[in-house]
């Protein structure tokens, strides 16, 4: 029996009060798509599938409309939900499959794992007194095994180097948070760097507790905000960011929609870092949250925007949960700018063409060259303060345009990397070289000025490449060994401590944070730049 039939369905999306003189035209609309359904059922020529029929009925209506308004069946809500809320029930480890087991990269601090003794490096035999090395296991079937509700307790037996018997740990599963500060760290004396990678419910307050970390090492008073590659996330997070930099009552971005009538949304008094110099980095892959906060502060003249262009996502979606689980994540409104900008890119050659829009930025040079930048003159605005040309549509473009530099990316590099090669490599060298590494690196500092990526080990990372079927290309090589060789040290380091570290190390061999720092501490250039 059906569930939930499309008329159904489709009514659901309609509240009290949203019938009008339409109401006639919208009856028979319906009066077709039940009978649609009544034909299909009586008269189809082989059995059908209703769950798939209606879900696929849904899915071609949305795709009509834009493409972010869309469906998620009930088993893709709450893996989408997570990293937004900000954490998962379950515990508590960083891990990864090595030779086929499943072994703790780390376990989270304060978690609980590393409450019950779980350490790093540990492999875990079975679950429950269920054996699951050796099976082929995938990280699917981690999840299903590790993950739980809050309260509810998992045994692990454990192999530990050392020990000949398994140890056998009892875990009760919490909630785990889910980062989305990457990075928090000081860059050069009075310049702290912030990265964040999604704009998830704890954002403000891991934002808050990042400056709070740099303040430690001293004084801010320059800042860079990193936002490359960070897709977006909710609205009020992006406004709770936004309001950290602007003071005052501040317009930081507007909402407005056929069915949603305008809405302001201003800053406060509040914010933790009103004064200091700020510096904005952006990319293709910043989009929707990541382009509110950039366009406020390039609005209002409070900072610099560098990097290049931003993705141009300036819709709004809204969730509606249907009654099996599923949900459908409607668009309801446009987002604009203090200026007045809308910086939506267009869409109206499908969702294909849309997606493929980052891809012929590439081909056409954009990346690569700041005179390859099309901009339309008709969406020309002008900055709150300083008064300085800014463009709507097709995203936020930067004040200052740094090109992509793929002057060390090679077929070599990414086939070392792709194939896993050089993560696996990693995973290995510190699972045997741990207590060597803790010993004579005791924190990140001693590491980062004592270890050195010598001939030896980039030897041993070639054989395990050249093992993996990554031919080792000497011309290739050449080109991209500084950057393999930091990358493997970044890595090393994150698996020792943490994502920070691995910026840490990975920053200063990036084009456009160099940029930011040569930037951000010459108070002539910033000034220049703004005016």
């Amino acid at each position: 029996m059906l569930k939930l039939n499309l008329t159904r369905l489709l009514l659901l999306l309609f509240f009290a009060g949203t019938f009008s003189a339409k109401a006639q035209f919208f009856d028979e609309e319906m009066q077709k798509l039940q009978m649609t359904w009544q034909l299909i059922n009586a008269f189809y020529v082989d059995t059908v599938n209703e769950q798939k029929l209606t879900e696929s009925a849904i899915i071609a209506m949305l795709k009509t409309l834009d493409p972010h308004s869309v469906y998620i069946s009930a088993d893709e809500v709450e893996a989408m939900n997570e990293p937004l809320d900000g954490s998962f029930e379950g515990i508590g480890i960083e891990f990864n499959i090595l030779n086929d087991t499943l072994m703790v990269v780390n376990p989270i601090p304060g978690g609980p794992s590393e409450k019950v003794g779980i350490m790093a490096g540990d492999r875990i035999i079975t679950v429950d007194g269920k054996n699951i090395a050796g099976i082929g296991l995938k990280n699917s079937d981690v999840f299903k095994l590790l993950r739980g509700p809050k309260g509810t307790t998992v045994s692990l037996g454990i192999k530990r180097k050392g020990e000949k018997e398994l140890l056998t740990f009892l875990v009760e599963r919490d909630k785990i948070p889910i980062l989305s500060v990457d990075a928090a760290y000081m860059a050069a004396p009075g310049t702290g760097y912030v990265k964040i990678s999604r704009f998830a419910i704890t954002t403000n307050d891991e934002f808050i507790e990042a400056i709070e970390k740099i303040k430690e090492e001293g004084k801010i008073n320059n800042l860079i905000l990193d936002l490359r590659g960070n897709g977006g996330g909710y609205l009020k997070a992006a406004i709770d960011i936004a309001d950290q930099f602007l003071g005052g009552k501040h317009l930081i971005v507007y909402t407005e929609g056929r069915a949603n009538p305008k809405q302001d949304y201003y800053s406060t008094s509040k914010g933790l870092y009103q004064a200091g110099k700020l510096i904005v980095l952006i990319d293709e892959g910043s989009a929707s949250a990541s382009e509110i906060v950039s366009g406020a502060i390039q609005d209002w003249d409070r900072g610099i925007i560098m990097g290049r262009r931003s993705f141009g996502k300036g819709l709004v979606q809204r969730p509606f949960s249907l009654p099996d689980g599923s949900m459908i994540r409607l668009t309801i409104a446009k987002y604009y700018t203090p200026s007045g900008r809308c910086i939506q890119k267009d869409y109206t050659h499908g969702v294909e063409a849309y997606m493929m829009e980052v891809y012929e930025r590439a081909a056409d040079g954009e990346l690569f060259s700041k005179d390859s930048v099309r901009l339309a003159d008709s969406l020309v605005y002008k900055t709150k303060i300083l008064g300085r040309t800014v463009y709507g549509g097709g995203g936020i473009m930067p004040d200052v345009y740094v090109p992509m530099d793929t002057s060390m990316y090679t077929d070599y590099y990414r086939d070392i990397v792709a194939t896993g090669v050089l993560n696996r490599f990693v995973l290995n060298y510190v699972d045997s070289n741990r207590n060597m590494l803790e010993n004579e690196y005791p924190d990140f500092n001693v590491f980062n000025k004592k270890f050195n990526v010598d001939d030896e080990l980039m030897e041993k990372l070639i054989a395990a490449g050249e093992k993996a079927g990554v031919k080792k290309n000497d011309e290739e090589l050449k080109r991209s060994e500084e950057h393999i060789r930091t990358q493997l040290k970044a890595l090393i380091a994150r698996d020792l401590w943490s994502t920070s570290e691995y910026f840490r190390i990975m920053n200063p061999i990036n084009n456009v944070y160099n940029k930011a720092l040569e930037v951000i501490q010459n108070p002539k250039s910033y000034s220049d730049i703004l005016k």
